[in-house]
């Protein structure tokens, strides 16, 4: 299980990969690099979104380690360079999240407890933010504070709404279909997406290479979710959004989201950091989805946010 270096993409210096086997035999690529710093800070362990890969965050794995902070990151089941679930490497697909909350188990069982250094932070994005709020809402996490781009703890506006979208995925799952493409703008493929319009980043430049990225690197970048997935995302959304959610995470949060997201629930973010014991919310004006891949002014608000919470007193 290799990374991938493309022109304006190098891979960073001083990688250490593992394969990461789940409980249930799924692998998973990983790798994690030291501080470039001289003074370590700990470890932020970097968890992405659906359908992303570890090249996409080579940015952000710098910026990180200028810092101070050894970075350990992962591929989720089903993306990346970790194993796919079903005969179509293409179709991104889970049929449950608990799938997702194993993965995170045995990556830092493997990788994180025994190869790097303490205290441990989460950087956590979309479907990532969700599986760190899960870990923390249980008990598993073992980071200190987590800072969450726009969690996937609702899903944005959706034609038809979303309690008639999940009652539709949770027939067609039943009936076999839930390895079939979802429709919608989610089916579009990041190669063929236009800037114009486009619900991700308001960055040229990253979109390019984020295009670039998936046209280039096919073996590791996936397309549209299957209805299987989106059917688990809504179930997992659901338990987020239940009362007792909020109050149970025994992590410090600190959630940024940006106000033009439109693939994430904003309102359902406000509503879970409102109830939160621990943490709070920032909105980043005329920011979308993507923070990390973001135009530079949005960049460092997010991380002039992420340096005032991490590493913490």
């Amino acid at each position: 299980m290799d990374l991938f270096g493309i022109e304006g993409n190098p891979i960073p210096d001083g990688a250490a990969l593992a394969t990461v086997t789940a409980v249930d035999g799924v692998r998973l690529r990983s790798a994690r690099w030291r501080a470039t710093a001289r003074r370590g800070r700990g470890t932020v362990i970097l968890l992405q979104g659906r359908g992303e890969a570890i090249e996409k965050y080579f940015e952000t794995i710098g910026d990180l380690r200028q810092r101070g902070f050894a970075v350990a990151t992962f591929d989720w089941r089903g993306q990346g360079g970790s194993d796919r679930h079903l005969r179509n490497p293409m179709k991104g697909h889970v049929d449950s999240f608990a799938e997702y909350d194993r993965d995170l188990e045995a990556f830092t069982q493997q990788v994180v407890l025994p190869d790097c250094p303490p205290p441990y932070f989460a950087l956590a994005h979309s479907t990532g933010g969700l599986m760190a709020l899960r870990a923390a809402a249980d008990g598993r996490a073992r980071f200190g504070r987590m800072v969450l781009s726009a969690p996937l703890v609702g899903v944005g506006p959706t034609r038809p709404s979303e309690p008639v979208a999940t009652r539709l995925a949770a027939v067609l799952t039943a009936i076999g279909l839930g390895e079939l493409n979802a429709p919608g703008q989610a089916a579009q493929a990041m190669a063929r997406l236009a800037f114009d319009g486009n619900p991700l980043t308001g960055d040229a430049a990253r979109f390019a290479r984020n295009q670039m990225l998936a046209a280039k690197l096919p073996q590791v970048f996936v397309g549209a979710p299957t209805i299987g997935w989106v059917y688990a995302a809504y179930r997992a959304c659901r338990e987020a959004q239940s009362p007792a959610f909020a109050p149970s995470l025994k992590v410090p949060a600190l959630i940024v989201i940006g106000a033009l997201d439109t693939v994430v629930s904003i309102r359902a973010v406000e509503r879970l950091a409102s109830e939160m014991r621990a943490g709070g919310h920032i909105v980043l004006a005329g920011a979308r989805h993507e923070l990390l891949q973001e135009r530079n002014a949005v960049r460092e608000q997010f991380f002039a946010a992420f340096d005032a919470f991490i590493p913490g007193s």
